[in-house]
């Protein structure tokens, strides 16, 4: 059967729309369809003898892509046939380590945004000077979107030939730099790299180089399937990627050719020969094991702090209520509940993490809080929220009619209802990050299924752990109010919090959905109010019951069917952009902070949501204030903002190479010095001491708090 590389490059080939070419060679800048191309050299001038860099540089259209050596599964690299006068040589186009790029089912390696493809021009010591050599190249290629779009042309570069070298422009020099730091790099002597075959293909080892993420792109095609997952874990010495066997390729390689992309953005070529895997590949190491139980432990403290966030305290007021209430029952019954309420917590966190590891099978990359990025979730929790204010405030009981079928019945609701409450603390909590958390959900999403669901399960019982402690301790419970008719006051003031919740949900729905949709929200929110009085009128009517469900079902429909039939303009990222740029922050730009950066200027990144509750505190309480706002701008740092409200691949990447999977992350990027990754929870002294530390003046009062 044809792979997926001959279907996709037949695919490319026929929805090509047409190509671009030039009658003869032009100098400078030749715009295409969807991008840019042009010849740069690094100096303005050739001495004979000598030799000088010049570039292939593409500027693409956003979404936009070309590809690497291996394009992958569709596609084809740019290539360049040079004409040279006579005594000038040009060496082979060089590759910057490219990007896995998810098409459909396809998997495609390649660039966006901008690349420079390197190669370096050599004189004969006979050229004349001064003279002008007449360069001229032949240059295709092959874009890609939804659709593929083959172009052509013809470049010229008259290069003088002098005596002696002339100045370079700084920006040039920094172009330069940016892409050969990404151009894979021989592996170090004290580095090894072999595979061994698995039962799904290969495993794919690095020792001796102290890596903790990567990924492989192999230089051979048909080898692998490209659009696996490459799950990465930690053995003695190195990691391990594990990668599936093409099913069209039968032979065993002698060598598995490719390039290492490590988290840091170090890139390596290796030829890896066939060897005896790492004693760790068949099970965890003692190292790895120590660290899955280090993170797992920060997942534990994160959980447990989680319950002091605002995202969560409404939860677990109400829940704090039913323990007031269920002191009067036996103690069994009690942790039955505390139980069921941390097995809803526990499930909830094992659906979320499967369906990351599923979309990150997929191609995707995505991150804590994701499904906030969702309108059409967000327009759910804010009916469901609503529906649940209602009962609070005593428009009616839920379950009420329910409890006349039968006792039987009346203690499974009970049940039911803790399980239930359990799911809402986790949905609840997702706009929230507490401390610990980033660095091990970042950990958590870049090891294997099993590391990822331990950790996961470690934040869950955190965040469960406070009212199971309290279930199992009845002794505890004596210093709880007895039960009496203050409850159903402080119940109904309960309410106030969770509609609070729902202005805040109804605010985010609008900004990313628009006013059509933002109408029928509110119509939906009309319709419960609808159900809840039906429900508090005729409690026990299962006409009036079954009324007020066909009712909910209404509500629930009418904003999904209004995100359906009036899409919104995706204003909002340029609406915040703007404003961004206003205040000193510039909108997220991995070229431009990559360029800053070659320039020897540092950046700060402020990756941000406006579903974060997290992040709006830290930006309005540190960020905003007075002092803290005068250090950035006069330290020379670019300020740059990050929004992720909506998905952003460019965006989702990044946090991954900083061992990030969610917002609120600050990071410094320092020229030529790792990144400096600060906390989720920001004080204005975690981010003066960072600005001391770039500037050599550490204050060690609160140099610990600095997350590295």
């Amino acid at each position: 059967m044809p792979s997926l590389r001959q279907i996709g490059s037949i695919l490319c080939l026929t929805l090509g729309a047409g190509l671009t070419a030039t009658a003869a060679p032009v100098e400078g800048p030749v715009r295409a369809q969807h991008l840019t191309v042009e010849l740069l050299p690094l100096e303005g001038s050739i001495q004979p003898g000598g030799s000088t860099a010049v570039g292939l540089h593409f500027t693409l259209d956003k979404g936009w892509h070309v590809y690497w050596v291996n394009a992958g599964d569709s596609g084809e690299p740019p290539r360049i046939k040079w004409t040279l006068p006579d005594g000038i040589t040009a060496s082979a186009m060089q590759f910057p380590a490219p990007r896995r790029l998810p098409l459909g089912p396809l998997m495609d390696f390649g660039y966006e945004d901008e690349v420079l493809f390197p190669m370096a021009l050599t004189a004969a010591s006979t050229l004349k000077v001064p003279s002008t050599a007449p360069l001229s190249a032949h240059v295709d290629w092959l874009v890609c979107r939804e659709v593929c779009i083959p172009g052509k042309t013809d470049l010229a570069l008259p290069l003088p030939v002098t005596a002696q070298k002339g100045p370079v422009d700084p920006a040039r020099q920094a172009l330069f730099d940016r892409f050969r730091a990404r151009l894979p790099q021989p592996l170090p002597s004290s580095a090894k790299a072999v595979f061994g075959s698995t039962p799904g293909g290969f495993a794919l080892a690095l020792t001796g180089h102290p890596a903790t993420n990567a990924e492989f792109f192999p230089l051979e095609q048909s080898q692998i399937v490209n659009a696996a997952p490459q799950s990465v874990q930690a053995v003695d010495g190195g990691v391990q990627i594990s990668l599936k066997k093409d099913e069209n390729f039968h032979a065993q390689p002698a060598q598995l050719n490719g390039v290492l992309l490590l988290g840091d953005g170090t890139a390596y070529e290796i030829h890896a020969p066939p060897g005896a895997l790492p004693a760790a590949a068949a099970g965890v190491s003692s190292a790895g094991l120590l660290n899955l139980l280090r993170f797992c432990s920060l997942a534990f403290l994160g959980g447990l702090i989680l319950n002091l966030m605002p995202c969560v305290f409404p939860v677990l007021f109400i829940k704090g209520l039913s323990l007031v209430e269920a002191s009067r029952h036996s103690h069994s019954r009690v942790r039955a509940h505390g139980l069921v309420y941390a097995l809803g917590i526990l499930v909830s966190f094992w659906a979320v993490v499967a369906l990351l590891l599923g979309l990150k099978a997929g191609g995707r990359q995505l991150g804590w809080g994701f499904q906030f990025q969702s309108p059409g979730f967000i327009a759910v929790m804010a009916l469901l929220l609503f529906f649940l204010g209602l009962s609070l405030a005593g428009m009616f009981e839920i379950g009420l009619t329910v409890t006349n079928t039968g006792s039987t019945l009346a203690a499974r609701h009970g049940y039911a209802g803790s399980f239930f409450t359990g799911v809402l603390a986790m949905v609840v909590a997702t706009p929230c990050t507490a401390p610990f958390m980033g660095a091990a959900i970042g950990f958590a999403l870049a090891q294997s299924a099993g590391s990822a669901f331990a950790v996961f399960s470690a934040l869950a019982l955190g965040l469960a752990a406070p009212y199971v402690l309290l279930t199992f301790f009845p002794a505890w419970m004596r210093h709880l109010p007895r039960p009496g008719a203050w409850m159903e006051v402080l119940k109904q003031a309960t309410a106030v919090p969770i509609f609070a919740t729902v202005i805040w949900l109804v605010w985010l729905f609008a900004s990313s959905a628009g006013v059509d949709a933002l109408t029928a929200l509110l119509a939906a929110l009309l319709l419960l109010a609808i159900a809840g009085w039906i429900l508090g009128r005729w409690p026990a009517r299962r006409v009036a019951s079954v009324f007020a469900l066909s009712v909910i079902v209404l509500a629930v429909a009418t904003p999904l069917y209004a995100l359906w039939a009036f899409p919104a303009a995706d204003t909002n990222s340029a609406r915040l952009g703007a404003g961004a740029s206003q205040a000193g922050w510039e909108p997220y730009n991995r070229a431009a902070i990559e360029q800053y950066r070659a320039q020897g200027r540092p950046v700060f990144v402020d990756f941000t949501a406006r579903w974060c509750l997290s992040c709006q505190v830290n930006e309005r309480a540190v960020l905003n204030r007075g002092d803290v706002r005068r250090r950035l701008r006069d330290s020379g740092i670019v300020l740059v903002r990050a929004d992720w409200t909506k998905h952003d691949e460019s965006i989702a990447s990044a946090l991954t190479e900083l061992g990030r999977s969610g917002v609120p992350t600050y990071v410094f990027y320092r020229p030529g010095q790792p990144a400096l990754v600060l906390p989720e929870v920001l004080t204005p002294g975690v981010v003066l001491d960072a600005l001391d530390q770039l500037h050599n003046r550490p204050r060690p009062n609160t140099q610990a708090l600095l997350e590295h």
